[in-house]
């Protein structure tokens, strides 16, 4: 495996009573990327991330952290490793602090002061001496984190992390995220079914349905071009002309309009050319291509969640 290479799954599959469940996934995660591992509940997510992190055995291909595979060499791969699979698993009854303390206890290693470093690291300096109890969700969401991060892992591992969380919790966890990795070069692997937010902090993203990856690619690729909305006197014309004279899908949305993904610089000619046709244009909108659209588009119009 190439030593930039921080985790590899290669032809991964999971059968549980005869019964496929994950199939034949591959992909590679680079170091220091925020990689983004999306798709809808129920499609194979949170069982993926549970193979990585050695709590399910896949039924055939392999898993590598940091070149070290998990089935041979569980304990070295695991070693790189800091996760959160589903919710964080926190004592309520303790403090912030006496959380990461009975956590470094188990890990000799890890020395006193890491818990400071850590506490700094998520923003929770104010709150740590308090009952964790009375965090509010996001509190605890960092306070997970911080448990993550005791062991200085390559690789962070995060499933559904903004599950619950109102917008500025979610806003939050974003500018976290994006400081492990721009001030500590740390590794991030986020698993999630929202698209806004695979689509503001990742890098690149592997997209999962039904147990199969249907489509890696950087985040700023799948996002190109623009959904451009025509307000026209004749839709089921218009959309003729684009499939015709510029080889572009148009769909109608109303009786009045249309849409379709273009580049900027074809609407001019677009627009002169449904002039030409005797087309009469009210107005023309655009909007930057997301994530949801192009899932719509891979999968035939499935929804996402």
């Amino acid at each position: 495996m190439n030593t930039d290479t921080v985790l590899s799954l290669k032809n991964v599959s999971k059968k549980i009573k005869g019964r496929p469940i994950i199939n034949d996934i591959s992909f590679e995660v680079k170091k220091g990327q925020i990689y983004g591992f999306l798709g809808p509940n129920g499609a194979g997510k949170t069982m993926t991330l549970r193979m990585i992190v050695g709590l399910i055995r896949p039924t055939s291909g392999t898993v590598e952290i940091c070149g070290h595979n998990t089935r041979k060499d569980f304990v070295r791969a695991m070693s790189n490793v800091g996760c959160i699979i589903e919710n964080p698993e926190l004592y309520e009854y303790l403090s912030g602090s006496d959380n990461l303390e009975l956590l470094r206890k188990m890990e000799p290693d890890i020395s006193a002061s890491r818990i400071d470093e850590v506490v700094e690291l998520v923003g929770l300096s104010h709150r740590i001496h308090d009952k964790v109890g009375t965090y509010s969700l996001g509190m605890k969401q960092r306070l997970g984190i911080a448990q993550a991060l005791m062991k200085k892992p390559e690789l962070l591992i995060l499933d559904e992390p903004t599950n619950g969380l109102d917008p500025a919790g979610i806003k939050e966890f974003r500018s976290l995220v994006k400081s492990l990795s721009k001030e500590q070069g740390m590794t991030i692997f986020v698993s999630s079914h929202l698209l806004s937010e695979i689509q503001m902090i990742c890098d690149e993203v592997a997209i999962i349905l039904h147990g199969r990856i249907i489509k890696t690619s950087k985040v700023e690729a799948l996002s190109a071009g623009q959904k451009i909305t025509w307000n026209v006197t004749n839709v089921a014309k218009a959309i003729k002309l684009l499939a015709d004279d510029f080889g572009v899908e148009a769909v109608k949305d109303t009786e009045e309009t249309l849409s379709a993904f273009t580049d900027d610089f074809r609407i001019m000619e677009i627009n002169s050319a449904m002039m030409s046709s005797d087309i009469g244009i009210k107005y023309v909108s655009r909007q930057q291509k997301s994530l949801e659209d192009l899932f719509m588009e891979l999968t035939g119009g499935e929804t996402i969640g």
